[in-house]
């Protein structure tokens, strides 16, 4: 499999929660990284992160783009916290190595996240007129 296809599958099966269909997919020396928490997961430890995610229920692809051994997508999932409905978008970057995912890094964060103060200009200032 090329990694577009990888990427497609593996996706589709975390979203189908085929937690079984998660390990074939990934090399024998998978490593994922989480850029925004810094855990590192190898692949068993990967696979029971996505089986055992309190609350789960979908996983959808926005966007996905492959080129050789490389493809990255932009996917939105959602899961039940205390009964509510939390949206989350996770951006997925892997390598395929002999038909297999054996690099990931993701990306997670809160779709209802607010910029931290004074990280955006100030629009309702009034530009000069000259």
């Amino acid at each position: 499999m090329n990694a577009n296809e990888l990427l497609t599958r593996l996706c589709q099966a975390i979203d189908a929660h085929a937690w079984d269909e998660l390990a074939p997919l990934l090399h024998e020396d998978f490593v994922c990284r989480y850029v925004h928490t810094g855990e590192t997961f190898d692949r068993d430890s990967w696979v029971r992160l996505n089986a055992d995610y309190p609350g789960f229920e979908h996983l959808v692809i926005d966007d996905l783009v492959a080129s050789g051994d490389r493809a990255v997508a932009r996917c939105h999932v959602t899961a039940r916290a205390d009964g509510e409905l939390v949206h989350f978008e996770v951006a997925t970057f892997i390598t395929a190595t002999d038909g297999q995912i054996s690099s990931m890094t993701e990306v997670w964060t809160d779709v209802d996240a607010v910029p931290p103060t004074a990280t955006r200009p100030v629009s309702s200032l009034p530009s000069p007129l000259r």
